[in-house]
């Protein structure tokens, strides 16, 4: 039945067909003609995907980060990042870094920051004396930032699926989500002293307090959603809605950049977006359901621990996998195929499943800029009007920092559980 089950889904992927769709139909023909279960099972097991609490979080947070990008805070951002960091050769590089990181804190989505810090930064960039191709680069690796560092989308997808704590999950992303905004300013610096990129100018100290005061509201968001979950003031699910409250309230008493029009966009647009993933979610539980019940986890661990018992060389191994699932499955979807299959392994090898989940999402976000279907690359690309092919040879140092920090992780994991 299994490999009926994966023999059909690689095939309607490879066709074009939609991964929810594969997901179903390679279940439903591998329950047809691998096993006797009746159909009933289907809409038992696609309810069950998505009949669960926490997952009200998922379009609860995508609203929020949606209402906070209609609400123009990423022009606020991008001007306290410049206030921080635009002072150094390459400027404008480090400013996309610092307000992605910013903005990745309150959208909770890459493609998002991507969309939000690209369509700023990109021209201005250029107006600069920056390569399309370089600026371009720079905005993808640095959108990814999205997925890391918390509220982080992903991170309840991921919370949901293996049953670990999403509170745990955003506390972990702070370190490496930091550590990797370092490391890209870093490459930034590099290339622009190679290159003569120029610096900007530093601000006044009038400017700056005007910068830290209309930005501060922005940076409360996370803080409010995180404190408040670990005060025990509210759940992650309920801090979703606190944001969304938030957000909606800032956009239209403080900055007033929110409309009612606005307002029904980004909820028709939520809706669209949060029944895909749902849908997904659900889809995916069926296809799970089967891996589980005919033994693939437990074969997949008995497989990895005959090859070897370090937890390193089997972080080292899922590394390479996630970084190439990544490549050509968007990250929810390679998390509800990849999690439930190498759970079993994290269990046996007693790894700590919080850092587990952290590590695979930063693996995941590397996809999110590599070919062929990184989104963020595509949204930048566009942003810039560059070929792919050309942006993808800039985008090469900062993947290698990617991997490289993924490496570090593997090897001392306390720098993701240092708040545990």
């Amino acid at each position: 039945m299994v490999s009926i089950l994966f023999i059909a889904f690689f095939m309607l992927l490879v066709i074009g067909v939609p991964i929810a769709i594969s997901l179903g139909v390679a279940s439903l023909a591998a329950l047809h003609f691998g096993s006797h279960l009746p159909f009933l099972i289907l809409p038992q097991k696609v309810f069950n995907g998505v009949n669960s609490f926490p997952f009200m979080a998922i379009p609860l947070f995508l609203l929020a980060g949606n209402i906070m990008a209609e609400a123009k805070i990423s022009d606020k951002l991008v001007a306290l990042a410049a206030m921080l960091v635009g002072r150094y050769p390459g400027g404008l590089a480090h400013i996309t870094t610092g307000a992605s990181a910013f903005f990745g804190a309150i959208s909770g989505s890459a493609p998002a920051t991507t969309a939000a810090i690209g369509s700023i930064m990109i021209p201005s960039m250029v107006k600069r004396g920056y390569s399309r191709s370089y600026s371009a680069a720079v905005v993808a690796a640095s959108g990814a930032l999205g997925l890391i560092i918390p509220p982080s989308l992903t991170m309840v997808v991921f919370g949901v699926i293996a049953g670990v704590s999403i509170g745990n999950m955003f506390l972990c992303g702070i370190v490496p989500g930091i550590l990797i905004s370092i490391a890209l300013i870093a490459v930034n610096y590099v290339i622009a002293r190679r290159r003569g990129f120029v610096r900007e100018e530093v601000l006044s100290t009038k400017d700056m307090v005007r910068v830290i005061k209309d930005s501060t509201l922005a940076l409360l968001m996370p803080l409010i959603i995180l404190g408040g979950i670990y005060s025990g003031m509210f759940t992650a699910t309920e801090s979703a809605a606190v944001a969304c409250l938030y957000g909606v309230l800032v956009g239209f008493l403080v900055y007033k950049t929110l409309t009612f029009r606005s307002l029904y966009r980004i909820f028709k647009g939520t809706a669209e977006n949060a029944a895909l993933i749902m849908f997904l979610m659900g889809t995916a539980n069926l296809f799970g359901y089967i891996i589980t019940a005919e033994q693939v986890p437990q074969h997949f661990a008995a497989m990895l621990m005959g090859v070897t018992n370090s937890k390193v060389v089997v972080m080292l191994i899922v590394l390479l996998m996630l970084l190439l699932i990544g490549t050509f499955l968007d990250n929810v979807a390679a998390l509800v195929l990849f999690v439930p299959t190498i759970m079993g392994v994290v269990q046996a090898m007693q790894i700590d499943p919080v850092y587990f989940g952290v590590f695979t999402i930063i693996a995941l976000a590397v996809g999110q800029f590599t070919p062929p279907v990184g989104l963020n690359l595509f949204i930048a690309c566009n942003i810039a009007k560059e070929k792919l092919e050309v942006v993808v040879r800039d985008i090469l140092p900062y993947l290698l920092v990617y991997i490289v920090l993924l490496v570090v992780f593997a090897f001392v994991p306390q720098l993701i559980t240092l708040f545990l």
